[in-house]
């Protein structure tokens, strides 16, 4: 992306932005929101409806997708009072594969891939801060902020669109590892119930099993029994919000450390053993390269503290 004209004073004004190959198809809305960073989505919104944003001189709406050399304006645009919002820290993640079209990392738990429902900010956000300079980077996918594990990072806008038609289409695996509560029978089950989203009455975004929700299908393993606790193998065949989760509490297996679908008494468990997060971690993604098509095998092991409490179980299953 190539700035056309930028303000040569401090105070707030008109830009203009060239769009280049790495952000064509990208829609208005998402672009304005990663250029007019600090700046509340609602006077984004307002700014397009009004017609200050402009495409080529000529009104149009959030979701209009943008094509290479296209020029968008953008008008002067109030931030937050100073002091009010504080600066994405830069950081890095271990790296499990990149190259010029993705970055596949090892997200931690307890770190949310981007800002939004009370969160500042998220890994997109620390990756973009961690660049000396203005390059593409975009979310592939979604992982639980308690979710460890491989999380896709796209470099070019071509990826990103190829990963996302793979997904939809349930190309690849992706395998997750789950400690629950109780003892799992079956050596291979398939979790077929539907999701639906909803809202508590204090707003809070949550997943129940429901016939008029959207078809889910969780292919669950076990892998070792811990007295009143299973490990288990969970490949997704569909990427719906909270479905191993959600699947594995209806089938009567919620996850250990899940602060939505467990139970409070096992997680107070286990926080007094050291164990403070949900033990769920993305262990295992195997797709097609987004462009060349080349297939790619990548792991991410346990993380330390997940191997440590199986440890724990190992030498005394009845210890929690």
């Amino acid at each position: 992306m190539r700035k056309a004209d930028s303000p040569s004073a401090p105070a707030p004004a008109v830009q203009m932005f060239q769009v280049d190959t790495n952000l064509a198809g990208q829609r208005l809305d998402n672009f304005l929101i990663r250029i007019c960073k600090g700046v509340p989505k609602s006077h984004l919104y307002k700014a397009i409806r009004s017609g200050e944003v402009r495409v080529n001189k000529g009104r149009t709406s959030a979701d209009y997708r943008l094509a290479e050399g296209d020029m968008v304006r953008i008008p002067p645009l109030r931030l937050p009072a100073p002091g009010r919002a504080a600066p994405v820290p830069p950081a890095t993640f271990p790296v499990v594969y990149e190259d010029d079209a993705i970055l596949v990392i090892n997200k931690p738990a307890g770190v949310a891939v981007h800002g939004g429902s009370g969160v500042s900010f998220g890994v997109i956000e620390q990756l973009r801060a961690a660049q000396p300079q203005p390059r593409f980077l975009e979310l592939a996918h979604r992982l639980d902020r308690e979710t460890s594990g491989l999380l896709i990072i796209a470099r070019k806008r071509s990826a990103l669109v190829a990963l996302h038609d793979m997904m939809r289409q349930a190309q690849g695996r992706k395998y997750y590892q789950a400690l629950v509560v109780g003892d799992w029978v079956n050596d291979k089950q398939h979790l077929r119930q539907p999701l639906l989203k909803w809202l508590t009455a204090s707003g809070e975004r949550r997943v129940k099993v429901d016939a008029l929700g959207k078809p889910a299908h969780t292919i669950v393993t076990l892998k070792q029994r811990y007295g009143r606790y299973s490990l288990v193998g969970a490949e997704l065949r569909t990427g719906r919000t909270h479905q191993i989760r959600v699947h594995l509490a209806a089938a009567g297996f919620p996850i250990v450390g899940d602060e939505k679908y467990g139970p409070d008494e096992v997680r107070a468990r286990f926080f007094k053993a050291g164990f403070t997060r949900m033990f769920l971690h993305a262990t295992e993604l195997d797709i097609p390269h987004p462009l060349t098509g080349e297939m790619l095998h990548l792991r991410a092991p346990l993380p330390g503290e997940c191997a440590q409490i199986l440890n724990h179980l190992e030498k005394n299953d009845k210890a929690l």
